[in-house]
């Protein structure tokens, strides 16, 4: 169910180059909310008629609270960088589809992100009852680590990074060989390249795969048709091949998808 509510800053602090920590207070939006899914922030300033879409990286459904951790891009996220506590901002949410955490039981699963995509994969972690030794989160890094001591203390934490500077040097597909793992079950979000080369891997392996996908978003609700990714089977809205990422996903079974 959406809402949309004014909530109120706990706090923000930067935790790497152009990354950002914000914590909100929510009347309703966190007792929704499920990993996966993300939250429209709208500007301050009326010329930014278009939310931002942040996807939730910790849901306290207890306190109300949730953790948005984002990487400032343009005019919008450099605004919301400058909140501080007290401040307030308009919030619409939760929205999309998040990941079926019902599967993961009693299955040895791989949690993979990168880049920007590695927040939601903290909220899925946290989230999953599983054993510790089940719960394997593969995350990528280009070089500066950021949430990895919140990470490694929800599940079994492997690290890739482009330099070699922490972890297994390459990606996140090269952890997982380098480190001889194996699962069940993926759940994955990350820029698209990184989607692809683990929707092949899963393909190869006969391994059940979701995948949350990165897209620009205008409506962020599904009416606009403004963040479409192509989809195996016609999509029931638009009766075309193709799957809106704001309303359909953005979590997809790798095989629904083309990347």
């Amino acid at each position: 169910m959406k809402i949309k509510e004014t909530c109120t800053v706990i706090g923000q602090e930067r935790i790497a180059q152009d990354v950002y920590s914000l914590w909100l207070q929510t009347g309703r939006i966190a007792s929704q909310a499920r990993p996966g899914q993300f939250v429209s922030l709208y500007s301050a300033d009326g010329s930014r008629l278009l939310p931002r879409p942040i996807s939730l990286c910790e849901i306290d459904d207890v306190q109300g609270r949730l953790r948005l951790v984002y990487r400032v891009v343009g005019k919008g996220t450099k605004e919301f960088s400058a909140l501080s506590e007290g401040d307030t901002l308009d919030v619409l949410g939760p929205l999309g589809n998040g990941f079926p955490m019902e599967e993961a039981a009693g299955k040895r699963i791989f949690l993979i992100g990168g880049g920007i995509g590695i927040p939601p994969m903290l909220a899925a972690a946290q989230a999953l009852e599983s054993d510790r030794e089940n719960k394997m989160l593969v995350m990528g890094y280009r070089d500066e680590l950021f949430l990895d001591q919140e990470l490694a203390a929800a599940g079994t934490l492997y690290v890739a990074t482009e330099d070699g500077g922490a972890g297994v040097k390459g990606n996140v597909l090269d952890a997982i060989r380098s480190y001889g793992l194996a699962a069940d079950l993926i759940f994955a979000c990350g820029p698209r390249p990184m989607l692809r080369a683990i929707q092949e891997y899963a393909a190869d392996r006969n391994i059940t795969c979701y995948l949350s996908m990165e897209e620009r978003m205008a409506c962020g609700v599904g009416a606009c048709l403004g963040c479409i990714c192509a989809s195996t089977g016609v999509d029931d809205h638009s009766r075309v091949h193709n799957k809106r990422v704001c309303k359909d996903g953005p979590v997809f079974l790798s095989t629904e998808v083309e990347l």
